[in-house]
């Protein structure tokens, strides 16, 4: 009897949908779930006719594919993982192969690696993107693990990817952790994106007073531009076509305003501040998530807490037009912070991320898939140890020419009392990089005041510390004024004296 080339675990929709794209692409499966009744709907309806074994043990699963044994496990993140890989551990032999198609958390995927390869198995974290859609007929795959485990199963991989003008969107990540690592930042640039989204809708609807046909129109539009064609644009403009039948409004004004999350934008966040990288944007799409959670408390408070209202007084074709460049500019600001944390980390885990191949393959599949993203591909390509993409001329030029539109929406936004989180961050991130001195030789001056954490100064080398309170005194005491005096240059280790922050 053949034996089947590959095994899924895990029936729900994602699981069963890439069971059977790896199907439809010549390579006979076997599946296998928890619950018998799900496999037997499975079997019953969409593999029905297909090359599709059915097992209802973990053992029988195993023995029913070939060696060396290729498994993706499709199952929540977390402990559930864990326990799949328990039962299947007793019967498997050296050299097969588990795969984790979740959102788990790059950490976990480190650990699980270090406890499989030494007892001969080989583990790949693999990042999936593209939704329900993409996963049935070509997602954005980010496999990590040892490279020749990733040899082994890329016959597979490149055939059920997506497909682009210069290969399938799958590529070789880097070790351990990589692949869910990049998935964890891509979901952190989708945040950034959809609050950026977000936040143009309700300018173009609250200030400048488009109905959902306009709102439509405009979408649709800026889906057809170099600058925003995107599949979260083409939805968004999808979306608000659509009337609710129930109400015959548009569905989308019917639906509550506190959206959900399940965590890896907020793993993003946590990652970036435990490295000292800066994603202001996609901090600020957290959490403007977050706050739209407060909705009874916001309820109340619109009640008592008052603020600006009305509608923007100038040409409303003039606005969009400026939404539109504000929009970019941000989008720009977003992928370019995840970027940069993808380069420190890869630096901090040894991943040797290549920032242009990531690039390339999210341009098909996955949520973020853009045109822009070719330009991103091109900016690592020329330059890979490029510090920031709003360096690189594909981008530069592009933000400085659009820059006043961009300021114009934020002070408008202020002024007609629209929150705008995302935009702001990102102007504000874009103002803190190009400026040559920020105001934190004010901050390190109070850390030195109140706790002897030193400074450096901008016109001789060394750390030094201020007693700050004394000159002050005898700055007052003499009529004429003469600087502070610094003691002798200290230590870095002097950074650690004195009361913590």
């Amino acid at each position: 009897m053949a034996l089947q080339q590959f095994g899924v675990i895990g029936l729900a929709v994602m699981g069963e949908n890439l069971a059977l794209n790896v199907e439809r692409n010549g390579f006979p499966i076997a599946v296998y779930n928890r619950t018998k009744e799900k496999t037997d709907a499975f079997m019953a309806t969409r593999a029905q006719g297909k090359n599709v074994v059915a097992a209802y043990t973990i053992e029988d699963f195993v023995k029913s594919l070939e060696r060396p044994r290729r498994i993706l496990i499709m199952v929540q993140a977390g402990g559930p993982v864990d326990a799949v890989i328990n039962q299947l551990k007793p019967y498997l032999e050296e050299g097969d192969i588990l795969i984790d198609g979740g959102n788990s958390l790059f950490d976990d995927t480190a650990r699980r690696t270090r406890e499989l390869e030494p007892a001969g198995f080989r583990f790949v974290g693999m990042g999936v993107s593209g939704g329900e859609e993409g996963a049935l007929n070509g997602p954005s795959l980010m496999p990590g693990g040892t490279k020749s485990s990733y040899e082994y199963l890329e016959p597979i991989f490149a055939k059920i990817a997506a497909q682009v003008d210069d290969g399938p969107c799958v590529t070789y990540i880097g070790p351990a952790g990589a692949g869910h690592y990049v998935k964890m930042v891509h979901n952190g640039i989708e945040y950034g994106d959809m609050q950026l989204i977000a936040e143009a809708y309700d300018l173009l609807k609250n200030a400048a007073g488009l109905d959902h046909k306009q709102l439509h129109e405009v979408f649709a539009e800026w889906n057809t531009t170099e600058e925003l064609n995107s599949f979260l644009i083409e939805i968004t403009a999808d979306i608000f076509n659509y009337i609710d039948p129930d109400t015959n409004q548009p569905l989308v004004e019917v639906i509550l305003d506190a959206a959900g999350q399940k965590g890896t934008g907020r793993w993003t966040v946590q990652s970036a501040l435990e490295l000292g990288v800066a994603i202001p944007t996609i901090t600020a799409a957290v959490n403007a998530r977050i706050m739209s959670s407060y909705k009874k408390e916001r309820v109340a408070a619109a009640s008592v807490l008052t603020g600006p209202s009305g509608k923007y007084e100038g040409d409303p074709k003039t606005f969009v037009n400026q939404v539109r460049d504000a929009l970019y500019c941000s989008k720009i600001c977003s992928y370019a912070q995840g970027m940069a944390l993808l380069s420190s980390a890869s630096k901090a885990y040894s991943y040797n991320l290549n920032l242009s191949e990531i690039s390339r393959i999210w341009k098909g599949g996955c949520i973020i898939r853009a045109g822009f993203l070719n330009k991103i591909k091109h900016a690592f390509n020329e330059n890979p140890e490029l510090p920031n993409m709003l360096l690189a001329p594909e981008f530069k030029q592009t933000i400085l020419d659009r820059q006043q539109a961009w300021r114009e929406v934020i002070s408008q936004a202020a002024k007609l009392g629209i929150p705008v989180p995302a935009f702001s961050a990102s102007l504000d991130y874009f103002d803190s990089y190009r400026g040559d001195r920020l105001p934190q030789n004010l901050t390190q001056a109070q850390r030195d005041y109140f706790g002897a954490h030193t400074y450096e100064r901008i016109d001789k080398p060394g750390f030094f510390h201020t007693e700050w309170t004394k000159a002050a005194e005898e700055s007052v005491q003499t009529s004429t004024p003469r600087p502070l005096q610094a003691q002798e240059p200290q230590t870095a280790a002097r950074t650690t004296v004195g009361s913590a922050e």
